[in-house]
C-alpha cells in the first residue's frame, strides 16, 4: 500500500534512513514497501538488500520532480523498468533532454500520476494517485470516472512531529529561504508518515477498484537482483579465450623485457598468476587496464602503477606497474587469489596535468554508456550543520558565524540557538548533497544505466548516483584513475633538461635512478625538498634518524611514516632496532622467520597477514576479513570481532603468553585504516627516487619544475629558495625573459608571470604569447601599444621590475606610463604602419633605497627576490649556532636567528604543541618543538624572522630544538613608506608561512611504547 516512500537520500527532502525505514514497516508488519526517492536510485540496492534480510517485497522506483513539481512516481515491474527510469533521467541530467510531464516511453515501468498532474490520456500502465484525504473529491464526475484507474497513494517522508519540522528545515536549505517562508507547495503534507495498514485500506473500503489496482501494482512488481555476478566489463576482446590467450603473450614480451637475462622463479611465478588469473575471469580487467596505459605511454605521459597490484609480477611485464615483486618478496596471494570473487583493484596515478586526457580517452574507448565515475555522498557537517539551519530560522550572520566558528558549549543558551543545536544533532550523518569520487571510474558490460541514473556535476564527467561501496557490493569494481604533482614535476623535469641541455634522461628506467650512490647520500641527511613524498619534514627527520641510504630501508620508511604505524610506537621501535640492531631479541621465533628484514617490527598490511596466519594461526579467511578492515574496506565490526575472538582462542591453543597476545594483537589494531601496503610503500619509492635522482643531477631544472607544478608540501617561496640553495640565480617577472610560468637560463631563473598575483591570468599569458609571435617588446611604448593593459595592472608590472630591460628606473616608467595611458582606453591602442617619434622627457635622477625592491617584491610576489628576509632585519645579529652544526650540541642551549618556513599543530592533553621548520641565515633546514606551556609565553606571530633560545636534542643523527623563548624580530621600515610609520612596518606582515593542522595524537616516545625487546617464553 505504500507505494511512494522518501528516504534522506531525497536529498533535502526525506528524513528517514534506509534503515529506519525498513524497521518501521517491520515495527507494523508491512510485507511490500517501495522506495521512491526523488530522482535517485542512491538507497535501491541497500533497500532490496534490508528488504529481503526481513521478508519484506522490495519494489523500486524513482519519484520524478522538476523544480518542486511532482510529475509522477515509476515502479519499475523488473529490472528493465528501473533501467528505463534511469535512462529517462539520465537523458535529462547529462543531456539536458526535457522530461516529459505526462506519458514518458516506459514500457516495463508503472507510472502513478498526482491528481495535479493528470494526463489527457491514460495509457494502460499509467494510474492515478489518491490520497486519502483526496477521496471526498471522487463526487466529480471528471475525477468518478476515473477511479479504475486509481491507486492508493500515502506517501511516507518523515517520522513523527520533529521530523516534520526537521524536514521543513531541509525545505528552507534547499531552497535557501527561511521556514516561516515556506509555502504549502515547498514541502510535503503533515500525513506523510507510516500509518497502520488495516486502517489505511478501511478509508478506501467504498472504492474497491482502488484497492484492487494497488494489489495488481503492488503484485507485479519484481525487482531482482543478483549481487554476486560481476557487474565489470566482462572481455576486453571478444571472448574469454582471446582475453586469455592475448593477456599471455604480453605476459611473455615482457618476462624478456623486464628479465633479459631469464630468471626461472619470474617465469614459474608468471605460469602460476596467469592461471589464477584466468581462473577467476579477470583477463579483461588486467587488459583494460593494460589498455589505458598503452594509451598512456603512446602519449608520453607517466604513470605511477600502486596498490596491491604491484604484488602481481604479470601487471610488472605488461607494465601496469615498475615494481619487481621477486625483488621485493611481493606475494601475490595478497592481490588475488582463489578465494577473491570481485575483480582486483589497479591504483593508477597520472600527472594533475594529465588525468583528464586519461578520462577522455576511457569515455571515448568504452563509450559513455558504459562508463561513468563513482559517486560520493557529501553529509552534513559540523560547522555547515549549524550555520544552514541557523540561517534557516533567520539568525543574522554574526550569531551564524558564532555557531559555526565556537564550540556548542560557547553558544549562548537561548531557544533559537537550542533548536539549531536540536536539528543540527539530528541532521548529523544526513548526506547532504552528491559529488563526484575523487578516482573511481567505472566500466560495465551493459549499459551503466541498468544499474544507475547519471548525474553531470561541474567536472563535467557523468557519476552514479551510490558510492563506492554500493558499487562494490552490487559488482562493479572501480577503476582507481588518481592524479598527483609529483609526477607532472618529473616529467616535466625531464622535458626541460631534454629542451635546455639537450640530454635525454630516461627516468622510468628505474636501474637509472634507484639506488644511486650520490642519491643515497642526500636520502640519508633529508635534503630531499621537492622530492615527492619524501619532503615534509616528518619524513625528511624520518630519513635523518634512519641515515635511509638504500630503496628497500626507503620502502620501509614509506609505511611507518603513516598513522597507524607511528602512533602505534612501532616507528619509533623500528628506528631504534635499525640504529641498534645488536640490542634487542626477536620476542618469538614466529618474528624473526617472517619479518625479519623489518627487525620483527610489522610495517607493511603484509606483515600483519603473515603474523595473524603464523603466529595467531588464523584461517586464510580469517586474515581477508583483517586485510579489508586494514585498508579501510571492511565495514563489518561484528566480522572483525569474530577474527579478534578466533585470534585470541587460536594464541591459547598455541600456548602463547597472554601478554604477548594482547600486544601482538595491540600492533594489528593500531594498522586499521593507516597502513600500506609493501606494493604500495615500494611504488611510492620508486617515484621519491625518480624525483631525487633529478634533484641531484639536474636542480635547478628540477627546482623549477616542481615550481610549476604548485610545488607539494610547500609554498612557492620555499621552492624559490631551494632552486636559489642549487646554484641559480633567481630573477623577477620580465615581460621579454619570462613565460607564464617560471622558466630558466642558464642558471638563472626567471620567475612566471603567473606568481604576480594581481595580474590578469589572459594578460599573463598574452604577454608571452604576443612576444613570441612579434618579437621582444622594445620600450614600455611598444608593450602598451600590443598589450590591452590598464594603468593599475601596468604599474605592478613596473614594481615589480618587468620592465628593467628599458635601463630606466622605475620612478621614470611610472611618469611615462602616467604619459602614456592618459585618456588612452585599453582598446584603441595600437601598433600604427608609421610610428611617431615617442617624446623624451628629461626627468630629475632620484637616489632610490635598494631595499625598496625587496618590499616591492614582497607585496607583489609574497616573498623578497632581491635580498634575503635576513638582508631585512634591523639587527645584524645572525645567531650563536648555524643549523649544519646542531648535532654537536646535544643537550646544550643554544641561540638561533632563523626564518619561518611552516609550522604543524599537534593538540596534547596539555594544550596545542607545534613542530616548526627553519631556515638559518645559511640557508639551511632545521627543525624545532614548542610545548603548550611555551607557546602561551611565546606564541608564533606569523611569517618572518624569529630569535629562538631552546635546548637541542639529537634523535638518532636528528636533531630537534626544544624551544624555551622566541621573539619575533622587526624588519627594516618600508623604505617607500618613510612618512608613514604604520605603512612602513605593514609590508613585512605580508609574509607568509605554511601551518598545517592536525588531530593526530603525539607520535609515543621510547620509553611510553613498552614493546618487548627480549624474547618472551
Amino acid at each position: 500500500m505504500f507505494l511512494n516512500c522518501h528516504s534522506y537520500h531525497s536529498l533535502r527532502y526525506g528524513t528517514i534512513s534506509i534503515e529506519d525505514l525498513v524497521r518501521k514497516a517491520v515495527d507494523l508488519n508491512i510485507r511490500t514497501l517501495a522506495l521512491t526517492d526523488i530522482n535517485t536510485v542512491t538507497g535501491i540496492y541497500d533497500f532490496y538488500k534490508l528488504c529481503e534480510e526481513n521478508h519484506i517485497k522490495p519494489i523500486v522506483g524513482v519519484d520524478v520532480r522538476i523544480e518542486n513539481e511532482q510529475y509522477y512516481i515509476c515502479l519499475a515491474k523488473n529490472a528493465k523498468g528501473i533501467a528505463e527510469t534511469n535512462r529517462l533521467l539520465t537523458d535529462h541530467n547529462c543531456e539536458g533532454i526535457e522530461i516529459p510531464k505526462t506519458n514518458p516511453s516506459l514500457e516495463n515501468t508503472f507510472v502513478i500520476y498526482p491528481l495535479e498532474n493528470i494526463p489527457e490520456c491514460l495509457l494502460e500502465h499509467e494510474f492515478i494517485g489518491i490520497r486519502e484525504n483526496e477521496l471526498n473529491l471522487l463526487v466529480r464526475p471528471g475525477l468518478k470516472k476515473l477511479i479504475d484507474k486509481m491507486v492508493i497513494l500515502h506517501p511516507v517522508t518523515f517520522n513523527g512531529t520533529e521530523e516534520y519540522e526537521l524536514h521543513k528545515i531541509l525545505r528552507a536549505i534547499d531552497g535557501n529561504t527561511l521556514i516561516s517562508k515556506l509555502t504549502e507547495n515547498d514541502h510535503c503534507q503533515n500525513t506523510e508518515i507510516f500509518v497502520d495498514k488495516k486502517k489505511l485500506l478501511s478509508s478506501y473500503k467504498l472504492y474497491p477498484q482502488i484497492i484492487e489496482n494497488t494489489k495488481y501494482l503492488v503484485n507485479s512488481c519484481s525487482f531482482d537482483f543478483d549481487f554476486s555476478t560481476p557487474k565489470n566489463k566482462q572481455h576486453f576482446t571478444d571472448s574469454r579465450e582471446n582475453d586469455f590467450k592475448l593477456l599471455k603473450e604480453l605476459a611473455y614480451e615482457g618476462l624478456e623485457r623486464r628479465y633479459p637475462d631469464g630468471d626461472a622463479d619470474a617465469k614459474a611465478r608468471v605460469e602460476k598468476e596467469l592461471g589464477v588469473i584466468d581462473q577467476l575471469n579477470f583477463c579483461g580487467y588486467f587488459l583494460i587496464t593494460w589498455d589505458i596505459i598503452q594509451y598512456s605511454n603512446r602519449m608520453g605521459f607517466m604513470h605511477v602503477g600502486r596498490g596491491s597490484g604491484a604484488n602481481s609480477i604479470v601487471s610488472y611485464c605488461i607494465g601496469i606497474t615498475d615494481i619487481c615483486p621477486l625483488e621485493l618478496d611481493l606475494y601475490f596471494e595478497r592481490f588475488l587469489n582463489l578465494n577473491r570473487k570481485t575483480p582486483p583493484d589497479f591504483d593508477i596515478d597520472w600527472s594533475w596535468q594529465t588525468r583528464d586526457t586519461i578520462l577522455e580517452y576511457i569515455f571515448k574507448r568504452y563509450g559513455k554508456d558504459h562508463v561513468a565515475f563513482c559517486g560520493t555522498n557529501v553529509e552534513f557537517k559540523y560547522k555547515s550543520i549549524f550555520r544552514e539551519v541557523g540561517k534557516a530560522f533567520g539568525l543574522p550572520k554574526e550569531e551564524l558565524d558564532i555557531l559555526a566558528g565556537k564550540p556548542m558549549d560557547q553558544h549562548d543558551d537561548n531557544s533559537v540557538f537550542r533548536a539549531v543545536h536540536h536539528y543540527g544533532k539530528m541532521l548529523e550523518k544526513y548526506p547532504n548533497q552528491r559529488s563526484m569520487h575523487s578516482c573511481g571510474i567505472l566500466i560495465s558490460e551493459e549499459p551503466i544505466t541498468h544499474y544507475s541514473a547519471l548525474e553531470m556535476p561541474p567536472k563535467g564527467f557523468p557519476i552514479v548516483q551510490f558510492d563506492m561501496h554500493t558499487a562494490e557490493a552490487i559488482g562493479l569494481e572501480k577503476f582507481d584513475i588518481l592524479s598527483q604533482r609529483g609526477l607532472g614535476t618529473i616529467k616535466d623535469t625531464v622535458d626541460l633538461i631534454r629542451e635546455k641541455r639537450g640530454i635525454t634522461v630516461d627516468i622510468k628506467d628505474t636501474t637509472l635512478s634507484k639506488n644511486e650512490a650520490r642519491c643515497n647520500e642526500f636520502l640519508s641527511i633529508g635534503k630531499t625538498i621537492g622530492c615527492f613524498y619524501i619532503e615534509s619534514p616528518a619524513m625528511r627527520g624520518l630519513l635523518r634518524r634512519l641515515k635511509c641510504e638504500n630503496y628497500k630501508v626507503l620502502v620501509a620508511a614509506s609505511s611507518i611514516i603513516r598513522p597507524g604505524v607511528a602512533q602505534s610506537g612501532m616507528m619509533r621501535e623500528y628506528i631504534f632496532r635499525h640504529n641498534n640492531p645488536d640490542k634487542f631479541e626477536y620476542f618469538h621465533e614466529v618474528f624473526e622467520k617472517e619479518l625479519g628484514e623489518t627487525y620483527g617490527i610489522m610495517v607493511y598490511q603484509e606483515d600483519v597477514i603473515k603474523i595473524a596466519l603464523h603466529f595467531g594461526g588464523l584461517s586464510a579467511p580469517d586474515g581477508d576479513v583483517l586485510r579489508r578492515a586494514m585498508s579501510g574496506k571492511g565495514r563489518s565490526l561484528s566480522a572483525l570481532q569474530k577474527v579478534k575472538d578466533h585470534f585470541f582462542e587460536s594464541c591459547k591453543e598455541l600456548g602463547h603468553p597472554e601478554q604477548l597476545s594482547k600486544e601482538v594483537y595491540r600492533q594489528i589494531e593500531s594498522f586499521a585504516g593507516y597502513s600500506f601496503c609493501k606494493a604500495h610503500s615500494a611504488s611510492y619509492a620508486v617515484e621519491s627516487y625518480q624525483s631525487l635522482y633529478l634533484k641531484v643531477y639536474y636542480p635547478i631544472e628540477f627546482m623549477v619544475c616542481a615550481i610549476n607544478n604548485g610545488g607539494g608540501f610547500y609554498r612557492t617561496e620555499v621552492y624559490v629558495h631551494e632552486a636559489k640553495m642549487s646554484g641559480a640565480t633567481i630573477c623577477n617577472p620580465c615581460v621579454n625573459l619570462s613565460e607564464l610560468q617560471t622558466t630558466v637560463y642558464g642558471t638563472d631563473v626567471y620567475l612566471g608571470l603567473m606568481h604576480i598575483e594581481k595580474l590578469e591570468g589572459r594578460i599573463a599569458q598574452m604577454i608571452p604569447e604576443e612576444r613570441k609571435n612579434n618579437g621582444d617588446y622594445t620600450s614600455l611604448e611598444n608593450f602598451v601599444k600590443r598589450i590591452p593593459i590598464g594603468i593599475e595592472t601596468l604599474q605592478i608590472l613596473i614594481f615589480i621590475g618587468a620592465f628593467r630591460f628599458t635601463g630606466k628606473q622605475k620612478h621614470e616608467l611610472l611618469i611615462e606610463a602616467r604619459f602614456l595611458m592618459a585618456g588612452n582606453r585599453p582598446d584603441n591602442r595600437q601598433l600604427t604602419l608609421l610610428e611617431e617619434p615617442k617624446k623624451e622627457y628629461q626627468l630629475p635622477n632620484i637616489q632610490r633605497d635598494p631595499f625598496e625592491d625587496a618590499f616591492d617584491e614582497i607585496e607583489i610576489l609574497g616573498f623578497p627576490v632581491s635580498f634575503s628576509p635576513f638582508d631585512l632585519l634591523q639587527t645584524r645579529y645572525r645567531g650563536t649556532v648555524m643549523a649544519k652544526d646542531l648535532t654537536k650540541f646535544h643537550k646544550s642551549q643554544v641561540k638561533m636567528l632563523a626564518y619561518l618556513i611552516s609550522r604543524k599543530h599537534v593538540p596534547t592533553k596539555r594544550g596545542a604543541m607545534f613542530f616548526g621548520t627553519w631556515i638559518d641565515a645559511k640557508g639551511d633546514y632545521f627543525d624545532t618543538a614548542h610545548f603548550p606551556n611555551c607557546l602561551e609565553e611565546y606564541p608564533f606571530q606569523g611569517g618572518g624572522c624569529y630569535l629562538l633560545l631552546g635546548t637541542v636534542e639529537v634523535d638518532f643523527h636528528f636533531p630537534t630544538i626544544t624551544i624555551h623563548k622566541m621573539a619575533k624580530m622587526p624588519f627594516i621600515p618600508d623604505p617607500r613608506y618613510s612618512m608613514d610609520q604604520y605603512r612602513s612596518l605593514e609590508t613585512a606582515r605580508l609574509l607568509q608561512e605554511d601551518v598545517s593542522m592536525t588531530q593526530r595524537k603525539p607520535y609515543p616516545q621510547e620509553q611510553e611504547i613498552g614493546l618487548p625487546r627480549q624474547r618472551m617464553r
